[in-house]
């Protein structure tokens, strides 16, 4: 006699106990006797866990329902990413030349416009896993908000001379003139070796670093943005912060970026901090220094290179 033909269902990806056994595609199925006594339906329903419900409104990450979760991965702040095409002449008007591409308030926004450049990268490793949990799903599966925008996003590599890209907290233009900007200053490097560098993985692991909020600590609220400067002979990278360190005309009284609360001591210790996190993600060898220096400085000297007020 053939042996009888077993089926397996399956819920939740798991075999189902006291599985029926079908013996013939005519007969009704049976189940194998066993030594448990089968508990009635009513009961075992009572005994699983309660289903949490959500409200059509909720945010809810993989962390927080890997079954019911809504594949959206939300950021502390929204994201600008603005680009500066180069000028075509000495009259070219800089509001003209800075565009703002698309801002985004979630990984999974993130990945959609820079889908492109991850894709080309082959080593995931080095990469935080939080932006990397929906990194690694098949493309197929992501809901690119900015889907359109994926091959409009050039390479860092690939710009033309003279062009930039800046990517700010929402609300924010990258200008020195900006109200959130004008008191501040920024942390930059220059990398001369053009043909050597891989800029376009650095300025991937800057952004990283900068939506991550890896860059400072909680509280300290001096990091505004990151930029790339393409120029002839060197690559610039660069963060921009709210303050050098002192106390600012509508800063408050508390401990905080630009607040009176906040000494010049513990001002200048949270920008050398930010120095050296933005020294380590460059990846910079011993006696390799990013340099600080002001926004008013740089205005005043009538280059972005001004003289450094502290390095790290």
């Amino acid at each position: 006699m053939a042996t009888p033909e077993v089926q397996q269902p399956f819920a939740n990806g798991a075999p189902v106990e006291n599985a029926p056994v079908v013996n013939d595609e005519n007969k009704a199925p049976t189940v194998e006797s066993t030594e448990k006594t089968e508990k009635p339906a009513e009961t075992a329903e009572a005994e699983k866990p309660a289903k949490k419900e959500y409200k059509d409104t909720d945010n809810i990450t993989v962390f927080h329902d890997p079954e019911n979760f809504n594949v959206k991965h939300p950021l502390m702040h929204e994201w600008t990413l603005w680009f500066t095409k180069p000028p075509s002449g000495k009259g070219d008007n800089w509001n003209e030349l800075l565009k703002e591409v698309v801002t985004f308030d979630s990984v999974e926004e993130f990945w959609g416009v820079y889908v492109s450049l991850f894709s080309e990268h082959k080593n995931f490793s080095t990469f935080p896993l939080f932006y990397l949990s929906s990194a690694l799903y098949n493309s197929s599966q992501i809901p690119y908000t900015n889907l359109a925008l994926q091959n409009n996003i050039t390479p860092t590599s690939e710009l033309a001379i003279k062009s930039d890209y800046h990517l700010f907290k929402k609300g924010v233009r990258p200008e020195w003139e900006d109200p959130q900007n004008k008191h501040g200053g920024k942390w930059a490097y220059q990398f001369k070796e053009k043909r050597t560098v891989p800029i376009d993985d650095l300025w991937l692991h800057v952004l990283l670093s900068a939506i991550g909020e890896t860059l400072e600590n909680e509280g300290d609220g001096e990091v505004m943005g990151v930029v790339v400067n393409v120029r002839k002979g060197f690559y610039r990278l660069g963060v921009w912060t709210r303050t050098v360190g002192k106390s600012v005309p509508g800063g408050g009284d508390g401990d905080v970026a630009g607040g009176k609360g906040r000494t010049q001591e513990k001002g200048k210790d949270v920008l050398l901090g930010i120095g050296r996190r933005f020294r380590d993600v460059l990846k910079l060898r011993d006696g390799e220094q990013v340099e600080f220096s002001g926004h008013t400085d740089s205005a005043h000297s009538g280059s972005t290179r001004a003289k450094a007020k502290f390095v790290a």
